[in-house]
């Protein structure tokens, strides 16, 4: 048993911040809120004079396999759209995995991850050279480092026709471990991955439906990022991105549609109607320069990721309230802040338990946070906080799952020699980029 003493809790929604008290954590979940220490406590005491505790953080959209992409030194033909950014980068990148690349990609990632205070991460995997048992290396990643997540392959017809079925293969494979998983960890668990409406056939579309309905999975895709996917999709098949979704039966609680911002009113009148889940990428959205979702605040379903840059969501959450202010919406900071409490609900749709705060019953994935604060933090300005003042490097220590795995910002392994054959593996997968046509 663990108590963390002394503590301010903070919850995200609604907004609120306690006076200091005690948390009572035994094995994987909080059990109570107390002001004092138990008669006979056998466990561990760590008095945190005063620290900010809040739920753990979710990235709830991240392709860990691009870690290595930052700073990338292939030869990158200058895209003049969308399209020719994936053509000429990522469709390069993703082809050049191997086992050796992807395993450092998921080791940066994972520890990254729990630096910056996430605990989860929804991960949405492409390496097509390199599909079978590729949702596994990631995983061995999550294990090893202690982190929760929810991993997929992304299936795709862009690869030709044996693609797509090696992708469902390996997702249904993937399944069928996390089904035999150690339940007392619990830390994974798998959504059905797939790339884009404009990249999927209709057979394959059917074949992904068949599998959800077997499953009682969700599916994770990428919708209306660009123009280009909507275009593409009504022209080729006569009808927008989500409904030729809904027509094959793949929007339910359980999906994460990724972007969607070239999604029309009609389209996010079937996605809240299905109570499917929009992931907002802002930093990714402007890179990439394809545009905002002016119709955000229409959605009821809205969480935070960051398409592949990094996991930091403290940074994610500034950008996104900060383009909303640009674009001259003007949501307000604490729905912002909702939406970075909101990938605790996907977790919760998908482990059946209790995500997302501090109080009896829910899950001990929690961030302690040193934050030493100039002014006061309150229930009716603790989103200001969060935009305007809390960063990652106020994290100290992560707990997922009850166990601590980061703590006064030192992992309990080497992470050194960890980035050190990270650096190969990246000039590896650079050199390989070249040589893709």
């Amino acid at each position: 048993m663990l108590i963390l003493k002394n503590a301010k809790i903070i919850n995200f929604s609604p907004p609120s911040v306690s006076k200091e008290v005690n948390i009572l954590i035994d094995e994987d979940q909080i059990i109570e809120l107390r002001n004092d220490i138990p008669i006979n406590f056998n466990g561990r005491i760590i008095d945190l004079n005063g620290r900010y505790v809040s739920p753990g953080l979710v990235c709830s959209h991240n392709h860990f396999y691009s870690t290595l992409a930052r700073g990338i030194l292939a030869n990158i033909k200058p895209p003049k759209n969308f399209v020719d950014i994936l053509k000429n980068l990522w469709w390069k990148l993703d082809k050049a995995i191997d086992e050796e690349i992807l395993y450092y990609s998921g080791m940066i990632g994972a520890i990254e991850s729990i630096k910056s205070g996430t605990t989860s991460v929804i991960d949405h995997n492409s390496s097509p050279n390199f599909i079978k048992g590729s949702l596994n290396v990631l995983k061995k990643c999550f294990d090893n480092v202690g982190l929760r997540g929810i991993l997929c392959y992304e299936i795709s017809d862009r690869n030709g026709r044996n693609g797509a079925i090696e992708g469902i293969e390996e997702s249904v494979d993937f399944i069928n471990k996390i089904t035999q998983y150690d339940s007392s960890r619990n830390l994974l668990e798998s959504a059905i991955g797939a790339h884009a409406s404009f990249t999927l056939t209709d057979e394959t579309l059917s074949l992904i439906s068949e599998l959800l309905n077997e499953t009682g999975k969700g599916i994770h895709i990428h919708a209306g990022e660009d123009k280009f996917d909507e275009a593409y999709t009504k022209r080729k098949f006569g009808k927008s991105v989500i409904k030729r979704l809904n027509d094959f039966k793949l929007l339910n609680n359980k999906t994460i549609l990724a972007h969607g911002v070239h999604l029309s009113n009609d389209e996010i009148n079937i996605i809240n109607g299905n109570e499917s889940f929009l992931i907002h990428n802002p930093r990714s959205n402007m890179n990439n320069s394809i545009g905002y979702l002016k119709n955000l605040g229409r959605l009821k379903n809205v969480a935070l990721g960051t398409d592949g840059i990094g996991s930091n969501m403290l940074e994610e959450l500034k950008f996104a309230y900060f383009k909303n202010n640009d674009e001259k919406l003007k949501l307000s900071p604490d729905n912002f802040l909702k939406y970075l409490q909101n990938g605790n609900s996907i977790l919760k749709r998908y482990f059946t338990s209790k995500f997302g705060k501090i109080e009896r019953n829910y899950k001990a994935d929690l961030v302690i946070f040193n934050y030493n604060s100039p002014t006061p933090v309150a229930n009716k300005n603790l989103a200001g906080h969060f935009i305007y003042g809390f960063l990652s490097s106020d994290v100290e220590t992560v707990l997922i799952n009850g166990k601590i795995v980061y703590e006064k910002r030192e992992f309990p392994f080497d992470i050194n020699s960890i980035y050190d054959e990270a650096r190969k593996a990246a000039i590896k997968l650079w050199k390989r980029m070249d040589k893709i046509k």
